[in-house]
């Protein structure tokens, strides 16, 4: 009696570690390309099918947050003229709008079919408002495009696969988890790294380096697989070494603050991406960022959240 009694314990400590590990949070990370050229214009329409088959609940995106205070510091100003524009819109409905909660939760809780063009304005202003970038883009999308989608190729990775896919999942609002705070510290360091490199050997590295990524790319590229092939570890891991320069054989001034500065932008993204996933309750979580940044990503999941399951989308 004693025996069975041990036996049957077993077995129920055995079946709540199998469930345990059935419900363990993931995390797939897509490498995109950002913008694709016109003749490689349909490359992100494979990704979108695996997206689909992975089904997930969440999807995180290469976007800062409204309450990033930081980077919007760096972005009003910055580098990108899109988010320059943004922040000077949602800076000025700022001043004249009023939100509305209890409108902005009842319109969250329709179908997109059922969404009205009033709906449709009324969260677009309030996500501006918000400083919500990644948002208000997708429901500025939707207005355009409607439900199902741009019927031609945008060729870059919010139309062609992001907001296609947060449609078909039903995932009305999208995680964003950038951090774009030391960009200008970044690029400072890139353009010092390339003049540097000009006289000690390591341009032509990174250049011979480039120039093997693009004709390995070209094949894949023709028959629709360039998204496949981005994903491959190994072009992930030389998209990494031009980012963080550690293609180097030289160490210099510039190049290391640029990898200093790379790794820390990984480490905060990854963070961002870690906490919002561990106090979720969703279980599938896709993250859709440019390929350089898969590789630190993955290292700084794996490190700093051993409870999450890291899945790279080429493997």
């Amino acid at each position: 009696m004693k025996t069975l009694i041990t036996f049957i314990i077993a077995l129920c400590i055995s079946t709540l570690n199998v469930n345990a590990q059935d419900s363990q949070k993931e995390i797939l990370i897509v490498g995109t390309m950002h913008t694709v050229p016109n003749i490689v214009k349909r490359s992100y329409k494979p990704m979108l099918r695996r997206a689909k088959k992975y089904n997930p609940t969440a999807i995180y995106v290469e976007s800062p947050s409204g309450n990033d205070t930081l980077s919007w510091e760096y972005l009003k100003d910055g580098w990108s003229k899109n988010y320059k524009a943004f922040y000077y819109l949602s800076d000025s409905i700022q001043k004249v709008f009023t939100p509305n909660l209890k409108t902005y939760n009842s319109i969250l809780e329709k179908s997109f079919s059922d969404m009205t063009t009033e709906d449709l304005d009324f969260m677009i202003t309030t996500l501006a408002y918000n400083r919500d970038n990644a948002n208000h883009e997708f429901y500025t999308y939707i207005k355009k495009y409607g439900v199902e989608g741009s019927k031609k190729p945008t060729q870059h990775e919010d139309g062609d696969l992001t907001f296609k896919l947060a449609l078909h999942q039903n995932i009305k609002l999208l995680t964003s988890m950038d951090d774009q705070r030391t960009n200008e510290e970044y690029h400072e360091a890139w353009t010092k790294c390339g003049k540097e490199g000009q006289s000690n050997g390591n341009n032509a590295i990174n250049n011979k380096m480039n120039k093997k990524a693009y004709n390995s790319a070209i094949i894949p590229a023709i028959f629709r697989g360039l998204g496949k092939h981005t994903n491959r570890r190994k072009s992930l891991e030389q998209l990494h070494k031009s980012s963080s320069f550690t293609y180097v054989a030289v160490k210099t001034e510039g190049c290391t603050e640029g990898e200093r500065y790379w790794n820390e932008r990984n480490m905060r993204m990854a963070k961002n991406i870690g906490e919002q996933v561990m106090a979720s309750d969703s279980e599938r979580n896709i993250v859709i960022v440019g390929a350089s940044h898969v590789i630190g990503l993955e290292k700084e999941l794996q490190t700093n959240y051993p409870d999450l399951k890291i899945v790279l989308a080429g493997e």
